[in-house]
């Protein structure tokens, strides 16, 4: 008995996770009965030996181009569908909750053409959850969701049959994206959507849930507008939402235990994460109240982006992909996994299926959800014409739906270089944009080294890394590609595809990173020095990013990579807006001065090229460049820039005119604060120069 019981506890975990299997194998020695190891390397040999014959034949299997995967649900019937081709058998399990219980009922699924398996089931089975369990040969893989899940239980386990209708929230139907002329007029705001809300001086009562973004007329002790209004005062555009679907690393079966994650290990992609709902037990409820998130930021003029990871999994053997069919969905060397992520894996975008569920999957969030954008994590690990299908189908539904990603990747891929959407190649991609981390190290300093100073700090030599991204990362024929720190060409057609940020939710936040990098200048210096940042940022021609709380002095405590800190690390502090209201009122200015004068986010290379040149200043740490408002249609027919990256006070011979100071001594007056009539202007340390002539 006790041998039959060690032989069915190997089988499962060799079913499990084959790499588990050989490791437990090797420690022979701990069993007795070596016949019984021998036999298992054998039925082991054999496993894999199925699974690399799929590997070599993944290419292929046939495909299918209906778009009704998963569960078509009507009040009469519903049908469940399942792409597997290697399955001998799928088994369909019905539940009454989606939490741990035994079936109600098991199906046998019927095989049709292209490896499509179905099911139909008579009547109305809303409100039931379902699962489905694959059959290799005699190994019968792990019970899992939908792949093309809309609806789940708890924890994601299973998925659930849902009439979407019912999800609506009221005036659904009528909501609208908010206008949006261009994507140059774009300002992203990046939040968690814990960290947005959980201080306990938030004044939102829905803390770190979907609806406590939602919720309006909150305030801090001090009488500051916090959340939504916050961010409604503050003048930005997008709202770029952290992860938000549903992932593994929370238990929604115990969020009073105040679990943290990011969320960059997907598991179910088309489901709202439950442990940011009311009730994560019920699938229903995660869905209307993301849909009434949405329609609330719409309300109040504000567009919606989602942070989207398609480029690996949370698990891997395990995943509901790989369950499903193995190894199809991910790169592979063999049996080994690819892993560019860094994370395990990495998803193969290149491969038909599962270009066509990134694709689907990311057209059902712009229209069940009306997601107005999506922010692609490592998008570098996607191959260019995976994301250029992307870009189409969104643009069919909606020109105005903005795509932007990480032009980069984490590690070493199996796909060539020349086929991934890097930053690099940008050239090569339609409507898509990428992050500059040329800009945003030539501004702070290498991100990696802590105590490395950028152009705003006092670092010389980084002018030209700043002055690429402040012609938005397009051609231009001042900047000399040689210095630029990371690029040695132009990789943006258009201003429009190049972020501009100096901090994001990844390694330190800007005030952390100028505790750590200068150390020896005091609080009043480092404000000095994020003013500088962000008003490059803000004035440059590129697409602004800015982290949320940055305009408050967001500190995380100087710890680098918070992704599974707890709260007291990463949440907002909305005392902060009270004592650093100054710097508030400069990131509104701002922001404000960027929509009011299209001098600032010109939008096309063509102009930027013939319109925005840069002063011949000979000095270090100094950029100057003036810009042809009137080509423009601004208001201000001339506008000069100037920074001064320097600790002390400098002085710079400028074009004449007739100039009114717009930004001096790190106050901003777009109705200006005097003339200046010289030849001159000076600066004072880490501080920016605006002059305008009307």
């Amino acid at each position: 008995m006790k041998q039959i019981f060690v032989f069915a506890f190997f089988c499962a975990l060799i079913i499990a996770d084959p790499a588990i299997s050989q490791e437990i194998i090797m420690k022979k020695n701990t069993y007795k009965d070596a016949s019984l190891i021998e036999a298992m390397k054998r039925k082991q040999a054999q496993k894999d030996s199925i699974f690399l014959q799929m590997v070599n034949d993944a290419d292929n299997f046939p495909v299918y181009e209906g778009d009704d995967l998963g569960l078509t649900y009507s009040k009469k019937k519903s049908t469940f569908k399942l792409w597997s081709p290697p399955a001998k058998a799928v088994g369909l399990m019905f539940y009454k909750e989606g939490k741990e219980t035994s079936p109600v009922s098991v199906k046998n699924m019927k095989k049709g053409k292209n490896g499509v398996w179905t099911h139909k089931a008579k009547g109305d089975m809303k409100g039931m959850y379902y699962a489905f369990q694959v059959s290799l040969g005699d190994s019968l893989l792990m019970e899992t969701a939908d792949p093309y899940a809309k609806a789940v239980g708890v924890n994601g386990k299973r998925a659930m049959v849902v009439d979407l209708n019912e999800t609506n929230p009221k005036g659904w139907s009528e909501d609208q994206r908010p206008p949006l002329k261009s994507f140059s007029d774009i300002v992203l705001y990046e939040l968690h959507m814990r960290d947005i809300s959980i201080n306990e001086n938030s004044g939102i009562m829905h803390k770190g849930k979907f609806l406590g973004l939602a919720e309006t007329g909150t305030k801090s002790p001090a009488g500051h507008s916090t959340g939504l209004d916050h961010i409604k005062e503050l003048g930005v555009t997008h709202v770029h939402l952290l992860p938000s679907y549903d992932f593994y690393s929370i238990d929604e079966t115990t969020l009073e235990a105040n679990h943290y994650n990011w969320g960059y290990d997907p598991q179910n992609y088309n489901v709202p994460e439950g442990s940011y709902s009311t009730d994560p037990f019920d699938g229903t409820v995660r869905i209307r109240e993301f849909k009434q998130l949405v329609k609330t930021l719409h309300d109040n003029g504000l567009r919606v982006i989602m942070d989207v990871v398609y480029n690996h999994t949370g698990r891997t053997w395990e995943s509901v992909f790989n369950q499903t069919v193995p190894y199809y969905y991910y790169r592979t060397k063999g049996l080994i996994w690819s892993d560019a992520a860094a994370c395990g894996n990495e998803m193969a975008s290149d491969r038909y299926m599962y270009r066509k569920f990134m694709i689907e999957s990311m057209k059902y969030w712009a229209t069940e959800y009306h997601v107005d954008g999506f922010r692609v994590d490592l998008m570098g690990i996607h191959d260019i014409e995976t994301m250029n299908q992307v870009a189409a189908a969104l643009h069919q539904i909606d020109p105005t739906i903005f795509i932007y990603g990480e032009g980069w990747t984490a590690g070493e891929s199996t796909l060539p270089a020349e086929k991934r959407a890097l930053k690099a190649n940008t050239k090569k991609l339609k409507g898509i944009a990428a992050f500059s981390d040329d800009f945003r190290d030539g501004v702070k300093g290498h991100v990696f080294t802590h105590n490395a100073k950028g152009f705003v700090s006092g670092q010389y030599n980084l002018e030209e890394s700043v002055k690429f991204g402040i012609v938005g990362a397009v051609d231009h024929p001042q900047i000399d590609y040689g210095k630029v720190n990371y690029s040695e060409a132009a990789w943006a057609n258009e201003p429009t595809q190049c972020i501009n940020y100096v901090s994001c939710h990844d390694n330190h936040t800007l005030w952390d990173r100028l505790q750590l990098s200068c150390k020896n200048d005091d609080e009043a210096t480092w404000l000095k020095i994020n003013k500088l940042a962000q008003t490059i940022v803000l004035t440059s021609q590129g697409v602004p990013f800015l982290h949320a709380g940055e305009e408050f002095v967001r500190t995380k405590q100087l710890v680098e990579n918070s992704y599974k800190s707890p709260d007291k690390i990463n949440q907002i502090n909305w005392d902060n807006k009270e004592k650093y209201n100054d710097l508030f009122q400069y990131y509104k200015a701002l922001i404000q001065l960027r929509k009011d004068h299209p001098a600032f986010k010109m939008g096309k290379a063509e102009l930027v090229r013939n319109h925005l040149k840069f002063l011949d200043i000979k000095q270090d740490n100094l950029i100057g460049y003036e810009i042809d408002g009137s080509a423009v249609g601004d208001p201000w027919k001339r506008i000069l820039v100037l920074f001064n990256g320097q600790k002390v006070g400098k002085t710079v011979e400028i074009p004449k005119g007739n100039w009114k100071i717009i930004c001096q001594n790190y106050r901003i007056a777009p109705q200006g604060m005097g003339t200046n009539d010289s030849s001159f202007a000076t600066l004072m340390p880490y501080s920016a120069y605006i002059l305008a002539e009307e």
